[in-house]
């Protein structure tokens, strides 16, 4: 085969939930937006949901019913943007719970859907979705008196312990959320790395079920071989590649692998990256095209039939720091060419 293979180890990721759930020592919910950070919600939903999540997490109300398709009526399924305009019908008919960010998003939730099941998000300083401290206490009385579902946050610096930022956005929750009744959930997966005072009555896990960082002691669940398509002896002085991104300094061989910026693998990942083989490192040559990437292979006394970018040797995370990102950007991007494998 000349499509590469991402397998998929769902035993992992149910492994990593319950990792995660034991950390946070109250319920533990799953975030499943972006088709389940790209490795596909209709396989990921049902394992999770079978493991004992019952709180979903998507970004948008589309997802959210493409979700509800998936998990049959049951688990709740809230959606972070909250309730849009035009998205009556869609949170109505496939039952999604909306995270409210604003008064106008009340107003029109209350007036479109009057009973329906809504949550509030609030903005503790990372700008971004959530009801500032100001709007919250104008709307309070009346949000609460609606009986929402859950109020929620959403941690900016968790991945960096000591960020002063971390405490400060948990003690503007606290202040915001004083006196409230019903269940609070302020952490992602970093979140739940930095301690029980930032669980509260629910957690939301996302990048560390699908085996990135923050959590270090995950069970790796992606891995991705590329085939070898063809190996070549290359001149001392040859150049490899586009724009002659690269000079052999000595007769090289290099294999061309089935993989490309089509296939999510950014063109970033270039020279300076590697891939591996029985544990072997191989520096990547030059610029990683639409469907090919090469690779130096010279020292290995057989030709192999595919080499690995990410698996047991070199996790999600250390491709993203290879072309400058993070996993999260790695697996979203993981593109519909592969020939997928699920492990169960």
């Amino acid at each position: 085969m000349t499509t590469a293979k991402l397998t998929i180890d769902l035993r992992a990721l149910a492994a990593n939930w319950h990792a995660l759930n034991r950390l946070s020592g109250c319920e533990t919910g799953a975030v499943v937006k972006a088709n389940a950070y790209g490795l596909g919600i209709d396989r990921v939903a049902p394992v999770l949901a079978a493991e004992g999540a019952r709180e979903f997490f998507v970004a948008v109300a589309e997802e959210g019913v493409a979700l509800r398709r998936v998990l049959g009526p049951g688990p709740r399924i809230n959606v972070f943007s909250g309730h849009m305009p035009g998205d009556a019908d869609m949170i109505g008919q496939a039952n999604l719970t909306p995270m409210i960010n604003s008064v106008d998003q009340m107003i029109g939730h209350v007036e479109t859907l009057p009973g329906h099941p809504f949550g509030i998000q609030l903005n503790t300083g990372m700008n971004r979705l959530g009801m500032d401290p100001a709007e919250w206490s104008a709307l309070r009385d009346i949000a609460l008196s609606q009986n929402p579902t859950m109020v929620i946050s959403h941690l900016a610096c968790a991945d960096e312990p000591g960020h002063p930022m971390n405490a400060a956005q948990l003690e503007i929750f606290r202040e915001m959320t004083a006196g409230v009744e019903v269940p609070l959930s302020l952490s992602a997966t970093g979140g739940i790395l930095l301690g029980k005072e930032y669980h509260f009555d629910l957690t939301r896990p996302g990048i560390g079920m699908y085996g990135g960082l923050p959590f270090i002691d995950a069970h790796p669940v992606v891995t991705l071989d590329l085939p070898v398509v063809q190996v070549r002896d290359v001149d001392d002085g040859a150049s490899v590649g586009y724009a002659c991104g690269w000079m052999a300094t000595r007769p090289s061989q290099i294999a061309t692998v089935s993989g490309g910026y089509a296939d999510g693998l950014i063109r970033a990942l270039g020279n300076g990256a590697t891939v591996t083989h029985d544990g072997r490192k191989l520096p990547v040559v030059g610029r990683v095209s639409m469907d090919l990437i090469t690779v130096d292979v010279t020292g290995l006394e057989d030709t192999p039939a595919h080499l690995q970018l990410i698996g047991q040797h070199q996790s999600v995370d250390t491709v993203a720091k290879f072309a400058g990102t993070i996993g999260y950007e790695i697996l979203t991007s993981l593109g519909a060419r592969y020939d997928r494998v699920y492990l169960t």
